[in-house]
C-alpha cells in the first residue's frame, strides 16, 4: 500500500485531521461495501451511522439508498441529491433513479430529472426519447437519429425506444435500413438481426440467409440461386461481400465484378467501397483502384480514413487532400488528418493554407503537433508551468479529490480513478497542474500523467513525463545498450509506471510482459523463475522487457518505430507492414492497420522525444528520430524458433 508523502501530510492541520478520520473508519467502510454487495440492508444501516466524517461516507449513504431504491420516496432521493449536488455519488444515484422511474413508467418525473444528469449513458439517452415523444417534442427526431446512426452496439432499451420512435415518426424506415447497413458493414450479424426486427416482416432480411452469409460468404455469393431482387436480399449480399473481402479482397473483387452488375449503381459502388477498405487495411496497392470504382456511394469516415492512408502509402497527395476533405468535420479535425492535410497542401502548392494548419497544430503537445512544429522550424518547447502552493491546497481540500485518494489508499484504483476523473473534468489549467502534482506525490502516476495532459494553454513537462525508478530503468537501458529515452517512453505508454498493472490479455508489470514473451526471453537469458519475475519482481520485469526491446531493435534495423510496433503487436506484423519501397516513418506509423498499435507507436515516439529533451540529450528532431522505414524486400525475414 502506497502511503502519502510527508510533504502532503504536513500541508495543513485540517488535512491531517481528515486523514486520521479516514484511516480510523476504513475498516467500517469496507464492511459497508461488502454489506451492500451482499444485500445486507440492516448491517449497512448500522455501518452508515458510524461513518460520519469519513471521506467516503457519501458512497456508503448512496449504497444505503440504492439497496432499496424501488421503495424510496422521492423526497429521500432528492434530499441526497441536494446534499451532494455536483458530486459523483449524487450523479450515480440520479442515473439509477432515472432507470427506476423508467421501469415504473413515471415519465413525467423522469423528464423533470433527466436534464440534471451529467454525461448520461447511451441507455438513458435512449430512454429520454420516450417522454419527449409523448410530449410531441419536435427535436426528439433529430436527437434520436443522431444516436441511432452513430454506430456501435446499443442496449436493449435503445432498441425498444427505437421501435417507439419508428411508430411515432421520429425515426423512419430508411433510418432503420441505414443502421442495418452499418451493422452489416461492421460484420455484426447479431446486431443486424436486432435492427432488422424493426422492419415490417415482409421486407426484413431472412435470418437464415444472414446466417448463411456469415458462415460461408463466398459460397453464399457463388450460389446459383442467389437472388438480388429486394433490398433485403441486396443488403445480405453486401454483408457477405464485406465478410469475404475482409480475408480475401482480390477474390471478393473478382466475384463482385460478376455479381455487382445485377445491383443498382449505388449498391454496386458501396460493394467496391467494402472491398477497397479491406484492401487498404492489408496495404494492397489495388485499394486505390477499387476506391475509384466506389465513387458514387457515400463513404463513411472509416472508409475515407483508409482511402487517405492508401493514398499516403502511394504518395498520392492530391487524393490525400480529396479524401480528408470528404470526412465529416469531427474526423477531419483530428490531429493526424490536420497534419497530413497540411502536408498534402504543401505538396500541391497551397503553401499559405498549409502553414496556417501547421501553425495551429504546432501548439498541441502530441505526436502530430511536434511534427507540425518541426515543419515550421519551431524547436523551443512551451514554458514549463509549475504548480502553485495555493492551487495545490485548493485541490487537496476538494471532497471529490479526498474521496479519490481515499479509494486509492484502500487499493481500489478503479473506483478512485472514476472519482478522480469526475473531479478534474472541468478544471482550469492551473488546478489541473496542481491536481497532477497531488497525484504524483501519492505515487499515483497514471492519474498524474492523465491529469497533466488535460491542460491546454499551460504545460508542465515534468508531470506529463515523470521519471520514476531512475536507477532501475537507467541501469537496464545502459546494460542492454538501449536509448533510455526510448525505454522511458515505452514504459510510460505501457503501464504509466504502475508496477502492479495487469491487462485483460495477461500482460503484467511496468513493461507489461506477456507470459509467452516472458518465457521466451527468460530462456534466452537463462532464467528459470520467469513467472515470478513478470508478476512480482519489478527489477526482473524491467530486465525482461528491456531485453525484448533490445532484441526487436537488433532484428528490425535498429528502428525505434519498428521495435515499438513489434513490442505491441509482434515482430511478424511489424515486418509485414513495411512497403515494397522505403517509407517515411510517419507514413508507416499512421498506416498501421491496428488502431491500438498505431496510437501506441505514435505515443511511444512522442514520449521518447520529450524524455530525450528532458534528459538533456543532443536534440534530434522527432522526424529524424522516427526516420525512414526500409523496404520489405530489404528486411530481415524469419523469426527465432520458439519466438512468441
Amino acid at each position: 500500500m502506497i502511503r502519502p508523502t510527508t510533504a502532503l501530510l504536513l500541508c495543513s492541520f485540517a488535512l491531517l485531521a481528515g486523514e486520521a478520520r479516514s484511516q480510523t473508519g476504513d475498516a467500517e467502510f469496507l464492511a459497508a461495501r461488502e454489506a451492500f454487495q451482499k444485500g445486507q440492508g440492516p448491517t449497512l444501516d448500522g455501518l452508515v451511522a458510524r461513518l460520519q466524517g469519513h471521506p467516503l461516507a457519501p458512497w456508503a449513504e448512496y449504497w444505503q439508498l440504492r439497496l432499496r431504491l424501488a421503495e424510496q420516496p422521492s423526497g429521500a432521493v432528492r434530499a441526497y441529491l441536494e446534499r451532494y449536488a455536483g458530486q459523483l455519488p449524487a450523479n450515480r444515484l440520479r442515473a439509477d433513479w432515472l432507470r427506476q422511474l423508467a421501469r415504473t413508467n413515471a415519465w413525467d418525473e423522469f423528464q423533470r430529472e433527466f436534464p440534471a444528469l451529467t454525461e448520461p449513458d447511451t441507455e438513458l439517452r435512449c430512454l429520454s426519447w420516450v417522454p419527449r415523444m409523448a410530449a410531441r417534442d419536435a427535436t426528439v427526431g433529430r436527437d434520436a437519429r443522431a444516436l441511432w446512426l452513430a454506430g456501435g452496439e446499443l442496449p436493449a432499451a435503445c432498441m425498444e425506444a427505437a421501435a417507439l420512435a419508428l411508430a411515432a415518426g421520429a425515426l423512419t424506415e430508411n433510418d432503420v435500413w441505414a443502421r442495418l447497413r452499418m451493422a452489416f458493414s461492421a460484420g455484426n450479424a447479431s446486431l443486424a438481426k436486432s435492427v432488422a426486427a424493426l422492419l415490417p416482416a415482409a421486407r426484413r432480411p431472412d435470418p437464415k440467409l444472414v446466417e448463411a452469409a456469415a458462415k460461408n460468404p463466398q459460397r453464399f455469393l457463388e450460389a446459383r440461386g442467389l437472388r438480388l431482387d429486394s433490398r433485403a436480399q441486396r443488403e445480405v449480399a453486401l454483408f457477405a461481400l464485406g465478410r469475404m473481402a475482409a480475408s480475401a479482397p482480390p477474390g471478393a473483387a473478382q466475384l463482385w465484378t460478376q455479381i455487382g452488375t445485377r445491383l443498382p449503381a449505388q449498391d454496386r459502388a458501396h460493394g467496391w467501397g467494402l472491398i477497397a477498405v479491406a484492401a487498404a487495411r492489408r496495404h494492397q496497392p489495388e485499394a486505390l483502384d477499387w476506391y475509384t470504382l466506389a465513387e458514387g456511394a457515400p463513404l463513411e469516415n472509416t472508409q475515407l480514413a483508409w482511402a487517405a492512408r492508401a493514398a499516403l502509402r502511394g504518395g498520392d497527395w492530391p487524393r490525400v487532400l480529396d479524401y480528408t476533405a470528404r470526412m465529416d468535420s469531427e474526423e477531419r479535425e483530428r490531429p493526424p488528418w490536420r497534419y497530413w492535410r497540411a502536408r498534402a497542401m504543401a505538396a500541391v502548392g497551397r503553401s499559405f493554407e498549409s502553414e496556417a494548419l501547421f501553425t495551429v497544430l504546432a501548439r498541441e503537445q502530441n505526436f502530430h503537433g511536434q511534427l507540425a512544429a518541426e515543419e515550421l522550424g519551431i524547436s523551443t518547447p512551451a514554458r514549463n508551468q509549475l504548480p502553485l502552493a495555493a492551487d495545490i491546497d485548493t485541490v487537496q481540500r476538494m471532497p471529490a479529490i479526498q474521496r479519490a485518494l481515499a479509494w486509492y489508499r484502500l487499493g481500489l484504483r478503479y473506483e478512485g480513478n472514476m472519482e478522480w476523473i469526475w473531479a478534474v473534468r472541468d478544471m482550469a489549467d492551473p488546478l489541473l497542474i496542481a491536481a497532477a502534482e497531488v497525484a504524483r506525490r501519492e505515487g499515483w502516476y497514471e492519474r498524474s500523467i492523465a491529469t497533466a495532459e488535460r491542460s491546454t494553454q499551460l504545460v508542465n513537462f515534468e508531470l506529463r513525463y515523470p521519471v520514476p525508478y531512475p536507477e532501475l530503468l537507467r541501469a537496464s537501458a545502459r546494460d542492454m545498450n538501449v536509448d533510455e529515452a526510448l525505454l522511458y517512453g515505452l514504459v510510460r505508454q505501457e503501464s504509466r509506471f504502475v508496477p502492479t498493472a495487469r491487462s485483460s490479455a495477461g500482460a503484467a508489470g511496468l513493461m507489461q510482459i506477456m507470459p509467452t514473451t516472458a518465457r521466451w526471453v527468460a530462456a534466452r537469458m537463462g532464467l528459470k523463475q520467469w513467472r515470478h519475475a513478470v508478476e512480482d519482481a519489478v527489477d526482473a520485469n524491467v530486465s525482461l522487457g528491456t531485453f525484448y526491446l533490445k532484441e526487436m531493435l537488433t532484428r528490425l534495423d535498429g528502428s525505434p518505430v519498428l521495435a515499438s510496433a513489434a513490442y505491441n503487436a509482434g515482430p511478424g506484423r511489424a515486418q509485414a507492414w513495411r512497403a515494397d519501397r522505403a517509407l517515411e516513418g510517419a507514413v508507416y506509423i499512421d498506416t498501421i492497420p491496428f488502431t491500438e498499435t498505431r496510437d501506441y507507436v505514435r505515443k511511444v515516439m512522442a514520449n521518447a522525444h520529450q524524455y530525450a529533451r528532458q534528459f538533456g540529450h543532443s536534440l534530434v528532431q522527432l522526424r529524424a528520430r522516427i526516420g525512414t522505414i526500409a523496404p520489405r524486400t530489404a528486411a530481415a525475414t524469419g523469426a527465432a524458433t520458439g519466438e512468441p
